[in-house]
C-alpha cells in the first residue's frame, strides 16, 4: 500500500531533519556489531564472572558451544499491579531459552513507580525524570555486554519509553518486549469517574470514594482505562516490538504463559520455520516506525504524554520529531476507537472488538502506517494485525495461532478507517503568544473546543483545589496553573485537577485548564491546553498572565493567547517562581537528588530529556 501523502510528507521531512545524527547513530551500530560475541572477546576473568552463577550445562553452553545468551532487564514489583505477573517470568523465560538451545540471564532490575500511588504527592514530581532513571538502569544492566539478544519486561507509563530509550543506546541487540496484559474488568471508569466527581462536591465519603476505587483497581495487571500504560502497548506493537497481538491478553488467560515464552523464541529468531535475523533494534526503529507508532497513538486517541516520551525515544535512536509532525498526522489519521477516556468501554473490550490487531490492520489499509518496516517477526508489520490465541493441539513448537482481527467485533468500540469515529486523530498542536502547546480533543465535547474566559493563575494544583473548594470558581474561567514544567517541579501530571473542574463543566460553566505541566491519556472531557512551552519557571509567557485576564483557547483554530494589547503584553513584568515554592519542590522524599534533572531538563517538545 502506497502511503498516504502527509504520512509520506512527515516521514521524509523527519528523514531529512534527521540524517546527520541518524546516519552518526547508524554508523556507531555498525562498528559495534563488528566485533566478536562476549565470551570470545571479554577477558577471562570477565566472562567467569559472568557466568559464575550458571549452572555447568549452561556454562557449557556459552563458553564452549557459543550458544545464544539473552539478556533480560526487569521491572518487577508487587507495588505495581501491572508489573506484579513479572515475578515468574525470568524462569519462564529461561526454561524456553534452554529448551531452545540457548541460556537466559536477568541482567538487571530498573525501579517502576506507579503514578497512581504518588498522583498528587510529591511523589509524582519524581515521575517523569523516572523515565531516564530507567533508561540508564538499562543501560547499566546491558553494559555487561555478554549478550546477543534482550527481553525488556515492562509496561507502564515512565517504564516502557525508559526501557527503549535504555536499549536504543544498545540498538546494537535483538530486541522484544515481554507484556503482562490488563487486569479484568472491575468498576467501569465511568461509574469510577463520576463518584470521583461526587466527592469533589462532598456528596460522597472518604469510605464510599474508597470502595469505588478498590472496585476499579482490584487485581494484577494494567488499569483498565487507556492511559499512558496501554498506550505503551498499543505503541510497541504498532512498532512490531512485540510478539504479535501479545498487548492486551490479561495476566490469568492460559494464552499469556504461551506469549511469553515465544517472545525467547523470536528474539532468536526462530519464529518461523527457517531461521529469521531479527534485526538489531536500532536498525528497526527508524524515522517509518516511529511515524507508524505515532499514527497509532492518534488512531486510539492515546496518552498525550507520548508527545514527550516519543520524541525523546526518537532522538535516542537519531531522530529529530516535534509536535508539528503530531499535528499535521492528526489532520490525516482517523480516530478508530473509543475507549474511556474516549468513551465508555475499556480495553478489555477493546481487545474483544479486535484491539490492537483491528486498528493496525485499518491503518495499513489506509496506507496511513508504512508497510515496509521492520519488525522482529519475519512476516513484517502484517503480522500485527492479528489476534493470537492457543491452538486446539499444541506442540512444543507451536502452540500458539494467529487469526485476522478485522472486521471488528463491535463497532461502537472500534470502527474501520472507512468509518471512523472522527476523520481526525484529536490531537491539536496549539500556538499563540501564550507559547506551543497541545490538547487533546477527542474526548471533549464539540461546544467546548474554544472556551474564552477570563484567567485564575494558580502556582499549584492544590492552590487551585482550594479555590474550588471555597466556591470562588462558580463562573466562566480558564485556570492557568503555572510552575508545573520539567524545570520547576519535574512536571507532574495534574490528574487532582479532572474532577473539580468537570464538575464546574457540569454546571454549565465554560472552564479549561492551561498549564505547563501534564494530564497524560486520563485528561477526559475538560479542554486542557497542556505542556506549555517554553515553561513559566524558563522565562515563559504563562509568567506574565494575571488573574482577570482573557484567554483564549481555540482548538478548532490551534492557538492559545491571552487577549492583552501588544504593547501592554511586552511591556508586562515576567513573574518569577517563589523561592519558596522553588524550596519546597527541591527537597523531601527523595526530590533533592533529582536537581540535576531539573537544571538540565530539555522542554517538553523536546522530551524532557536529561541525558543530552
Amino acid at each position: 500500500m502506497t502511503p498516504h501523502p502527509t504520512v509520506r510528507d512527515v516521514t521524509e521531512r523527519i528523514r531529512a531533519r534527521s540524517r546527520d545524527p541518524r546516519s552518526a547513530y547508524l554508523q556507531r551500530l555498525t562498528e559495534i556489531r563488528q566485533r566478536d560475541r562476549g565470551s570470545d572477546r571479554l577477558g577471562c576473568a570477565n566472562v567467569a564472572h559472568a557466568v559464575a552463577s550458571f549452572s555447568a550445562s549452561d556454562k557449557l553452553k556459552v563458553v564452549a558451544e557459543r550458544a545464544p545468551n539473552i539478556g533480560i532487564v526487569t521491572a518487577y514489583n508487587d507495588m505495581l499491579s501491572a508489573h506484579a505477573p513479572y515475578k515468574d517470568y525470568p524462569d519462564i523465560l529461561k526454561h524456553e531459552a534452554r529448551r531452545l538451545g540457548a541460556t537466559a540471564q536477568v541482567a538487571g532490575g530498573v525501579p517502576a513507580m506507579c503514578d497512581g500511588v504518588t498522583q498528587g504527592t510529591p511523589g509524582m514530581e519524581l515521575s517523569l525524570f523516572s523515565r531516564d532513571v530507567i533508561a540508564m538502569g538499562t543501560a547499566v544492566a546491558l553494559t555487561h555486554d555478554m549478550f546477543d539478544a534482550a527481553l525488556l519486561l515492562g509496561i507502564c507509563d515512565k517504564i516502557v519509553p525508559g526501557l527503549l530509550i535504555g536499549a536504543l543506546h544498545f540498538g546494537h541487540l535483538p530486541t522484544v518486549f515481554v507484556p503482562g496484559g490488563p487486569m479484568p474488568s472491575g468498576l467501569s471508569n465511568s461509574a469510577k469517574a463520576k463518584v470521583r466527581e461526587q466527592a469533589a462536591q462532598g456528596l460522597v465519603d472518604r469510605k464510599g470514594l474508597l470502595e469505588a476505587e478498590m472496585q476499579a483497581y482490584h487485581t494484577q495487571g494494567t488499569c483498565t482505562f487507556y492511559g499512558t500504560a496501554n498506550s505503551n502497548q498499543m505503541l510497541m506493537e504498532a512498532m512490531g516490538l512485540h510478539v504479535p497481538g501479545a498487548a492486551f491478553i490479561q495476566p490469568g488467560d492460559a494464552t499469556r504463559e504461551a506469549l511469553t515464552r515465544e517472545a525467547v523464541r523470536t528474539v532468536l529468531g526462530r519464529a518461523a520455520e527457517n531461521a529469521y535475523a531479527v534485526p538489531p533494534i536500532g536498525e528497526l526503529v527508524d524515522e517509518r516506525c516511529i511515524v507508524n507508532a505515532m499514527a497509532a497513538l492518534l488512531a486510539t486517541g492515546g496518552s498525550t504524554n507520548h508527545l514527550i516520551h516519543w520524541v525523546a525515544v526518537a532522538r535516542a535512536a537519531g531522530i529529530l520529531i516535534d509536535w508539528n509532525d503530531f499535528s499535521e498526522l492528526s489532520e490525516v489519521v482517523p480516530l478508530l476507537t473509543r475507549v474511556y477516556p474516549n468513551g465508555s468501554a475499556d480495553v478489555n473490550e477493546f481487545q474483544a472488538a479486535g484491539g490492537p490487531g483491528f486498528v493496525i490492520g485499518e491503518l495499513l489499509d489506509a496506507g496511513l502506517m508504512h508497510d515496509d518496516v521492520l519488525t522482529v517477526r519475519p512476516g513484517g508489520l502484517r503480522e500485527y494485525a492479528s489476534i493470537p490465541s492457543l491452538a486446539s493441539a499444541p506442540s512444543e513448537e507451536h502452540a500458539l495461532k494467529w487469526h485476522p482481527a478485522a472486521p471488528s467485533k463491535n463497532e461502537a468500540v472500534a470502527r474501520p478507517a472507512s468509518a471512523p469515529f472522527n476523520p481526525t486523530g484529536g490531537l491539536k498542536l496549539l500556538t499563540g503568544n501564550l507559547g506551543r502547546s497541545v490538547i487533546k480533543v477527542s474526548s471533549v465535547p464539540d461546544d467546548r473546543h474554544v472556551i474564552e474566559a477570563p484567567a485564575r493563575v494558580f502556582d499549584s494544583q492544590a492552590a487551585l483545589q482550594q479555590a474550588f473548594s471555597a466556591g470562588e470558581l462558580e463562573r466562566d474561567v480558564v485556570c492557568v496553573v503555572r510552575w508545573q514544567g520539567p524545570q520547576a517541579n519535574g512536571m507532574p501530571e495534574l490528574h487532582k485537577l479532572t474532577p473539580p473542574l468537570s464538575v464546574l463543566q457540569g454546571k454549565g460553566f465554560r472552564v479549561a485548564l492551561v498549564t505547563d505541566g501534564r494530564m497524560s491519556g486520563a485528561s477526559g472531557k475538560v479542554p486542557a491546553a497542556i505542556h506549555v512551552s517554553p515553561e513559566a519557571a524558563a522565562g515563559g509567557p504563562l509568567a506574565k498572565v494575571r488573574d482577570g485576564d482573557l484567554v483564549r483557547l481555540d482548538a478548532v483554530a490551534g492557538t492559545l493567547t491571552v487577549l492583552v494589547p501588544a504593547d501592554e503584553w511586552a511591556e508586562r513584568e515576567t513573574a518569577t517562581m517563589p523561592d519558596s515554592l522553588r524550596t519546597e519542590n527541591g527537597h523531601g522524599l527523595g526530590r533533592d537528588l533529582f536537581a540535576g534533572m531539573r537544571r538540565n531538563a530539555l522542554t517538553a517538545e523536546e522530551g524532557a530529556c536529561t541525558w543530552l
